[in-house]
């Protein structure tokens, strides 16, 4: 990279290289000012008919880093906002990325997983900046809705949480341990989350209304792809599991919605907090995200914040799944904690990414050193994400949930991206505000907040 960089202030104490995008930008904007050739570009995503998200940028042609400053844009608003047809503004850097993003080219996986998400083939091509489409989006009113008796469950990579609430109380919440990564058959997923639902209605007079929360993506509550289930082979994936919650609807009659579990964690924070503009970060198996909008609403968008780019060095961390470097997933969950316990010296790496967490916070609990460094080194590269993704959501509140978060080391994190903030970056610092729930709600607050989604009858409730 050409793009000299002088203002990182804080450098993370166990992994001294890294390299933030906020700063890495900034410093590339400033370096094309001197460049003749700047000029507008916008990118456009069509998600549906009538909903499509637009980007416009700067950038210098001439500038030999422009190309691997448009594909990292290109791969935050790709993971972030989602869609099936990009056009792009400059003719080159259209084609690059169409053959960076296909089938043969070293971004395979993002092509993939992306036709996979929207059921058709990306396609990226060039359009004139005069003719793409100005930004439409269409939001979602889901959630808060906690009247009559709902369960409300979590699965996530390591456990699966579930509640039952009656009239916004809750009677029961619990967690299971289960390891469904890596499971080829699809039976082990469905009983357990049948197990879930019958234990938690165990515990309610009835039940009015069934909502759930998943890492992944899915469609009108159709499982369109996620880590989740990804043991599963293509025939047994589309055969048990694509219309798994269509099924489970069926066998209980009652209103049902299945959502990414990062919107729901936004959610959790927007009811928890009873504001706006949140953004919410769930770090436990992996890194989930949601966003609730500055008017309340929820968006269509991806949201899977665990495969942008937070790291623009060119030699940090390979995310094993996709093959990309430097992504969330690396930095901001269990894995995360997992790659810099070795780094701190802590010879774990035979044992499980969930088994490393809890020796680490074993180890924090006891005042380790070690540990406490990672926490650090998590806060600080934390701190600098934060300011990069307000260059593209609006957010007055960052909550964050899960595993990770939880405990003395997650008040380490926070304290240490809240001081990077501060320091670095004042004036952002003053608009946002950085907060967790307590303990309970940091490991329930999901199935709870999921169990809000589906609107009942109020006939229905008595």
């Amino acid at each position: 990279m050409r793009v000299p960089i002088m203002n990182i202030k804080h450098k993370p104490e166990l992994d001294p290289d890294y390299l933030p995008p906020i700063v890495w930008k900034r410093n590339y904007l400033e370096a094309i000012k001197k460049q003749k050739d700047c000029e507008p570009i916008a990118i456009t995503m069509k998600r549906a008919e009538q909903s499509v998200s637009r980007w416009d940028g700067v950038i210098s042609p001439s500038h030999p880093d422009t190309a691997f400053y448009l594909e990292r844009i290109f791969k935050h608003l790709l993971w972030m906002k989602g869609g099936y047809e990009i056009k792009i503004s400059n003719k080159a850097y259209a084609a690059q990325l169409a053959a960076n993003y296909s089938a043969q080219g070293e971004r395979k996986f993002d092509f993939a997983s992306k036709s996979k998400t929207s059921g058709r083939a990306l396609e990226i091509s060039y359009a004139p900046l005069a003719e793409l489409s100005a930004e439409s989006e269409i939001m979602l009113s889901l959630g808060g809705q906690l009247d009559g008796c709902r369960i409300g469950f979590d699965l996530g990579g390591s456990d699966r949480k579930c509640a039952a609430i009656k009239d916004g109380v809750v009677l029961f919440s619990e967690e299971i341990a289960w390891d469904p990564y890596f499971q080829t058959n699809p039976q082990y997923h469905l009983d357990g989350i049948r197990d879930s639902l019958r234990r938690a209605a165990a515990h309610l007079p009835r039940v009015n209304a069934i909502g759930g929360s998943a890492a992944g993506v899915y469609v009108d509550n159709e499982v369109r792809a996620a880590s989740l289930f990804r043991g599963i082979g293509d025939e047994d994936f589309k055969q048990h599991i694509r219309y798994l919650f269509h099924d489970l609807q069926k066998e209980w009659c009652v209103p049902f919605e299945v959502l990414n579990d990062g919107e729901v964690t936004a959610l959790a924070g927007s009811m928890s907090l009873e504001s706006n503009a949140v953004l919410g970060i769930s770090m436990g198996t992996s890194v989930a995200a949601g966003y609730v909008t500055t008017t309340g609403e929820l968006t269509p968008w991806l949201n899977e914040l665990a495969f942008v780019p937070v790291d623009y060095r060119p030699n940090a961390p390979i995310d094993e799944w996709s093959g990309d470097r430097g992504c969330a997933v690396q930095y901001f969950c269990q894995q995360g904690v997992a790659r810099l316990a070795k780094v701190a010296g802590l010879n774990y790496q035979e044992l499980p990414f969930p088994e490393q967490l809890i020796k680490v916070q074993e180890l924090m609990k006891q005042g380790d050193e070690r540990a406490a460094a990672i926490y650090r080194t998590i806060g600080c590269c934390l701190g600098y994400t934060i300011a990069d993704w307000t260059d593209f959501y609006d957010i007055e509140k960052i909550l964050f949930l899960g595993r990770v978060s939880s405990g003395v080391g997650g008040e380490i994190i926070m304290q240490q991206a809240q001081k990077l903030l501060t320091s670095e970056f004042a004036e952002l610092a003053q608009q946002l505000e950085i907060v967790t729930p307590d303990e309970t709600m940091k490991r329930h607050g999901q199935a709870i907040a999921a169990a809000s989604l589906p609107s009942i009858k109020p006939e229905t409730t008595q």
